[in-house]
């Protein structure tokens, strides 16, 4: 294995804690018989631990080591993969590398355990090859990663050569992408000193926009907005504001769900994170995706500044914001800024302002979403007509449409008034109930 493994040229940065790295150590020692065969054993069942470990996380199933292989194919960002990502394959003095290192990785799929196995009698290898997962939830691994790891990781197992592994592998490339971007479809981030960290999110809400009941004139206007971006036409910035319970975020999470095949991405930011913003773009801005940053229940007190950061990414800053990133952001507060009467009052301050400049400072913010969506409470008739709808979807639920308009009133009277929000919320106790 140890001699297949440092073959590798492109996809040689592994990291030494990697389980290929670690596992090819082992086997080089094996085979010149440098440490003893007890040691040997404890230090595979702390790879075969780890490889577990990784197949719980994603999902992973029947052929482990295969997965794991592919996984490293499908997530190793470097010169040609990279590349690959922007605009598929091309001819190049780079593809004699890349298919190099897919005759290394076909070997790999092949690699023959028996040897070690019966020398150490150990059978860990042919377990981990030959694997049955226990069925578990999808809330409990990150089930897309999974399904795309394993569809190509049976195609790969058919390949017959390195040339086949080739197409498979930069076609996938040129679909979805390469590393994290590619495999998930939203991330949060984390702080770092020098920068950000992303975080994949890996359960996804599964919803769509058929899902939400009403609002066919927003969700319309959120779709076209979003179609032109991902066509990498001109588009807005997008503020969905109104009340709460109304389905803006619920419309945006099934933007995702409808666009991520075309290469829509998301990052979930937070308030106290938009000093981060300029890093967050810098590492996008190149990437052959196309961004969406949200940001849910946006709103600012009047003590509070991070607002200067939005707005200076969004528009007024010296950088320019590339075209492959877009801010949508929810709100319940049409100018998101908390205004007070005296900012309507143009009396000067202490420190020499008039008090209405300060409140066109903030209004500003919300002139710079090129697009704005209204999210407003419907009425009794329009909520009844959600209700009506969301039931038709549990054919366990037998009431009568008046009947099951007369409890959705009681329900919305001690349930915080009628929204879309408070008819999902009758529709799940009353299937629940049955």
């Amino acid at each position: 294995m140890y001699r297949e493994v440092a073959k590798l040229v492109l996809y040689r940065d592994l990291g030494e804690d990697s389980i290929l790295r670690k596992l090819s150590g082992i086997f080089e020692e094996w085979e010149r018989k440098e440490s003893s065969g007890a040691e040997l054993i404890t230090r595979i069942y702390e790879q075969i631990k780890a490889l577990l470990d990784l197949s719980t996380m994603y999902g992973f199933d029947t052929n482990l080591w295969h997965n794991y292989l592919t996984f490293i194919l499908l997530t190793n960002e470097n010169s040609f993969s990279m590349t690959s990502e922007k605009v598929g394959a091309h001819d190049g003095s780079v593809n004699h590398f890349a298919k190099g290192d897919f005759r290394v990785f076909h070997r790999l799929f092949d690699f023959d355990f028996g040897p070690i196995e019966r020398d150490l009698g150990i059978d860990c290898f042919s377990t981990v090859c030959n694997y049955r997962a226990i069925g578990k939830k999808e809330r409990m691994y990150n089930k897309n990663v999974s399904e795309k790891v394993q569809a190509v990781s049976l195609r790969i197992e058919k390949a017959e050569d390195e040339e086949e592994i080739f197409k498979i592998v930069t076609d996938f490339y040129k679909a979805y992408g390469v590393g994290m971007f590619g495999l998930n479809k939203a991330f949060r981030i984390k702080s770092l000193a020098d920068g950000v960290e992303f975080l994949p999110i890996n359960n996804t809400e599964q919803v769509l926009l058929d899902d939400l009941v009403g609002y066919e004139l927003q969700k319309q206007k959120l779709i076209d907005n979003t179609e032109a971006f991902v066509k990498g036409l001109p588009a807005n910035n997008v503020l969905l504001f109104g009340d709460s319970g109304t389905g803006k975020s619920t419309s945006i999470k099934a933007i995702l769900n409808e666009y991520y095949d075309k290469g829509l991405r998301m990052i979930e930011i937070y308030k106290h994170q938009f000093q981060d913003l300029s890093a967050i773009i810098a590492q996008i801005k190149n990437r052959n995706y196309r961004f969406v940053i949200y940001m849910d229940d946006l709103s600012f007190e009047e003590f509070e500044i991070e607002y200067k950061f939005l707005k200076a990414v969004i528009e007024g800053g010296m950088e320019t914001k590339p075209d492959n990133v877009l801010i949508y952001a929810t709100s319940n507060r049409r100018h998101i800024i908390r205004e007070t009467w005296g900012d309507r009052d143009d009396m000067e301050t202490d420190n020499g302002m008039h008090r209405s400049d300060t409140m066109q400072e903030k209004l500003s913010l919300v002139a710079r979403f090129g697009v704005t969506i209204c999210y407003s409470k419907p009425s009794q008739k329009e909520y009844f007509g959600i209700v009506t709808e969301l039931a038709k979807r549990y054919p366990e639920i037998t009431l009568s449409e008046q009947e099951l308009c007369a409890k959705a009133n009681q329900w919305e009277l001690s349930h915080g008034g009628i929204s879309g929000r408070t008819a999902q919320q009758f529709i799940n106790y009353l299937a629940g109930r049955v």
